[in-house]
């Protein structure tokens, strides 16, 4: 039986001001960094093995802060090719440190022309119903963005292919990512229907648990 760990991110500066962030590379805000503790008390008693994350500041700081409480040093293995991933090699062993692995494809969702503009401003411009149907449906795109979707056609494969492989193995796995991400992942492990995922959220450093025992997840 191995253990997943879902985790959002803490809340970033853009969250406090209420603004869409999507995949612009805004830092966690001080209300944020203050949350950490709280957000780690969700995982006390736990073991992780091996975290995953995006390249997303947000999500990278919260992994640094939630690991800081359990006397853990994350070391980012980057997975999307390029210099990064080519140029980050080295020998031997993680030793002391914690596997962490990156990739985009657990970036937040792309809110296009939306990124940048504040929540409740952008209600004004197109519409309360509108903003409402870009946000919560599974397959509207705001405008030159993504769809839930289409969030989801790019992070399950990926969950399928790494993350699964290491459940498999027997590892805890930590996955610190951004809403849409998770609601994807959450989806496919829990099978929810598009008409039901619009109301499923997971709260700025909250955390959703399941035991894997190699075929079906339970939510614990």
């Amino acid at each position: 039986m191995s253990k997943l760990f879902l985790q959002r991110h803490l809340k970033s500066q853009w969250n406090t001001e209420d603004r869409y962030a999507g995949w612009v590379d805004n830092p966690i805000s001080k209300e944020g960094s203050d949350m950490a503790i709280e957000a780690s008390k969700m995982l006390i008693g736990e073991n992780f093995d091996i975290v995953f994350t995006s390249p997303l500041i947000r999500n990278q700081q919260t992994v640094v802060r939630i690991l800081r409480h359990f006397e853990k040093i994350p070391l980012f293995v980057h997975l999307d090719g390029g210099k990064m991933q080519e140029w980050g090699n080295f020998e031997g062993g993680f030793d002391s440190c914690t596997p962490t692995y990156v990739s985009e494809k657990l970036n937040e969702r792309y809110y296009g022309k939306l990124q940048g503009l504040n929540k409740e401003e952008s209600k004004k411009v197109f519409g309360e119903e509108q903003v409402k149907l870009w946000r919560r449906s599974s397959d509207v795109r705001p405008p030159e963005g993504e769809s839930l979707k289409d969030t989801f056609e790019r992070t399950v494969p990926f969950f399928q292919k790494y993350i699964e492989k290491e459940l498999k193995e027997g590892k805890n796995v930590l996955i610190v990512s951004s809403g849409n991400a998770l609601r994807s992942i959450v989806k496919y492990i829990e099978n929810i229907s598009d008409e039901n995922i619009i109301d499923f959220e997971i709260t700025f450093g909250g955390t959703v648990k399941y035991d894997f025992d190699g075929k079906n997840y339970k939510k614990i």
